[in-house]
């Protein structure tokens, strides 16, 4: 557990307890009620994260760099906000606020007036998450933003690696998206793995990387095995939904996401890019999500 793991602020209610690190604001342990953990633990050897918050951006930049009109900046993968610190607004038993906000560092790099405000609470079965990503400028700010929470794979219920799946809300029966080499993604669609509204996970799946539905009808996904409590994954407003992990990894990601990385040969102006959303000066850019832990029937 790393050093800062004091300063996390702890979060109960009903079948879940949590954790939220003020770092990154960033969701960092979450057990059932027996205390058995659901979410990846950061083992840095493998991958540090556990449930990073991506903006302004979402995956790489083309060049490592973005246009605005005559300007140029660089911005590494995903964004800032994952290793920034926020300050906490708020915090009971439950729930927590937290907020960050542009300053001299992060204006050099972006150059736009925000306020992103992250709202967690602990509602029975259900882990909630509200983003909120306000314009505090004058003008029109472009951006993207997503969710990247890890969790364990296998789950803590006795069923085999083997035997885990994401199933559908809805049929996924669109082509599907990846990315190359450096992280662009592919101008091509390829066939989708999934059928009858299940995706079966293999680490085969992940030898290209992330998975990209760019055309996704469901509003949730469930996770887990055939047997046993599965988790479900609601995102009732992003129109992205990536799944990665790294072969022979004991956790997968489920992302749902406003934004994209950049496509291969992309070279227009940040608002242009795919996936970003001008967001009006006064107005917000608004990313719920969801995680619920399912029981079987007794």
């Amino acid at each position: 557990m790393p050093d800062r793991a004091r300063s996390w602020l702890p979060l109960t209610g009903g079948e879940l307890c949590a954790a939220v690190d003020p770092y990154g604001a960033q969701l960092s342990l979450l057990q059932d009620a027996d205390g058995r953990d659901l979410l990846w633990n950061g083992d840095p050897q493998l991958w540090a994260g556990r449930a990073p918050l991506l903006f302004p951006i979402v995956g790489v930049l083309a060049g490592g760099r973005y246009r605005l009109g005559s300007e140029s900046y660089a911005l590494s993968r995903h964004g800032f906000a994952r290793d920034r610190l926020f300050s906490v607004e708020s915090s009971d038993a439950a729930s927590a606020s937290l907020r960050l906000r542009a300053d001299d560092s992060t204006l050099q790099i972006y150059p736009f007036q925000f306020q992103l405000d992250l709202h967690y609470a602990c509602l029975g079965a259900t882990f909630s998450v509200r983003a909120s990503i306000r314009n505090l400028g004058s003008t029109d700010m472009p951006a993207s933003f997503g969710y990247h929470p890890g969790f364990l794979w296998p789950l803590p219920y006795g069923e085999a690696r083997a035997a885990h799946f994401i199933e559908f809300e809805s049929d996924e029966p669109a082509a599907v998206r990846r990315i190359d080499g450096a992280g662009l993604l592919r101008a091509e669609h390829v066939a989708t793995p999934i059928a009858n509204r299940r995706l079966p996970l293999a680490d085969a799946l992940f030898q290209e990387d992330v998975l990209i539905l760019d055309q996704v009808r469901s509003r949730s996904v469930t996770y887990g095995g055939s047997r046993g409590p599965r988790i479900r994954v609601s995102f009732p407003d992003t129109p992205y939904l990536g799944f990665w992990s790294k072969p022979g990894a004991p956790f997968v990601c489920i992302e749902p996401w406003h934004g994209v990385t950049d496509p291969q040969g992309f070279s227009g102006d940040f608002t242009e890019k795919p996936g970003v959303v001008l967001v009006r000066p006064g107005a917000a850019l608004d990313a719920r999500m969801d995680i619920t832990l399912l029981r079987p029937p007794a």
